[in-house]
């Protein structure tokens, strides 16, 4: 009898666990490791679109984050005063399953890692790799943890800063010179669907958490990737708000200097030629970080989690199945990180009146066709 193939999964967030889960109801021997000593996420929350939540409903897994989230199947446009302009009917709800369900990042978190445990899973919070050597059986591995071990494949779900992309391949992430400012507010009876507002060179944003949750973003450019005092945050937001009416106006008129506001760099990474290399497979964030202009980063996470469980439950050389991954991602995370980043550039390019007013055309005349054409791609196999 063959013994179970051995994966070590490098990083506890959405893509490492889910991972875990995808790979551990393969029947294979899994352990996750994150240098974080529990699980404690950071950020407000996140929207799972149709594409991830099909991926999630193959680990049993659809149900348990439908209920914990909030569903919902349009995109609503509105300008800086919160004038209506146009909405798009997602075209990601098919199967049986919503177009969009919102939740609370430690909501998620939590059932991922109860999932990962139903399944066997090996989780070791406050450890990490500390060194990896390609092997003849596979790849040793010394742990921070002060143990050593030899598995089949490394699985290199850590983050945009990731240490192992960065030791195998030299790459860095680019910031795209924008960032975004999020912070959870109670949720306001208007907001029952993700809907975005087009200022001057911004963009602010609201997204359902829950019945009681939701958030605001805004993407602002940041050139120069500024570090900011997390203790300017809350000023620094309200500036970037002002011009601001109606319904972003007056939530952000009832900001307080005590709100959780979470501000990020919005970066790009993608690998070209391979994500492989010496018995580690840099996936996620890791791999391909972009834009969130389309809610889709951690559902390409979740998504490859997903197929790599397929895949490598099947018989035959690691390497092997490994190729046939890499075939089946490389070109549709490459095609959702382009459209994020074009939608990035072409909302933050409204810097006169003119652009803003040709941005304000698209967004009512060409928005629908362009956006489902992306849903179209998205609905098929991954």
């Amino acid at each position: 009898m063959a013994s179970k193939r051995r994966i070590l999964v490098i990083g506890g967030g959405i893509g490492g666990l889910t991972a875990g889960v995808a790979l551990g109801r393969k029947d294979i021997d899994v352990t996750v490791v994150e240098i974080k000593p529990d699980n404690t996420v950071a950020g407000v929350g996140i929207n799972i679109p149709g594409n991830a939540l099909r991926a999630l409903r193959r680990l049993d897994l659809l149900d348990d984050t439908v209920n914990h989230g909030y569903t919902f199947d349009r995109v609503d446009f509105h300008d800086s005063a919160s004038v209506h302009l146009a909405t798009v009917a997602s075209k990601l709800g098919i199967d049986g399953v919503p177009a969009n369900c919102a939740i609370q990042r430690r909501d998620l978190a939590q059932l991922l890692e109860k999932a990962c445990v139903d399944s066997g899973v090996d989780i070791r919070y406050g450890t990490t790799v500390e060194t990896v050597t390609p092997a003849a059986t596979g790849v040793h591995v010394r742990l921070t943890d002060g143990t050593s071990d030899t598995f089949d494949l490394v699985v290199a779900f850590d983050g945009i800063r990731s240490a192992q992309r960065k030791r195998i391949f030299g790459v860095e992430p680019v910031h795209t010179g924008y960032s975004v400012w999020r912070v959870a507010l109670p949720r306001h009876t208007a907001v029952t669907s993700n809907m975005y507002f087009q200022g001057m060179g911004t963009k602010a944003g609201l997204f359902p958490l829950n019945e009681k949750t939701m958030y605001l973003l805004h993407v602002t450019p940041e050139p120069g990737n500024p570090r900011h005092d997390p203790e300017q945050f809350y000023e620094l937001l309200q500036t970037r708000l002002d011009g601001y009416t109606g319904l972003v106006g007056d939530l952000a008129a009832g900001l307080v200097p005590t709100d959780d506001i979470v501000y990020a760099p919005i970066e790009e990474v993608f690998l070209g030629g391979t994500w492989y290399r010496d018995g580690v497979l840099v996936l996620g964030d890791a791999a391909h970080a972009m834009a969130p202009h389309r809610t889709q980063g951690a559902a390409m996470a979740i998504e490859d989690a997903v197929a790599l469980g397929e895949i490598l439950s099947r018989p035959g050389a690691v390497a092997e199945l490994v190729d046939e991954f890499q075939e089946r991602r490389f070109g549709r995370c490459k095609m959702i990180q382009d459209a994020s980043k074009n939608i990035l550039l072409s909302e933050m390019n409204t810097t006169d009146q003119d652009s803003l007013d040709r941005q304000i055309e698209f967004l009512k005349n060409d928005l629908v066709r362009v956006a489902h054409q992306v849903d179209d791609e998205l609905n098929t196999a991954f």
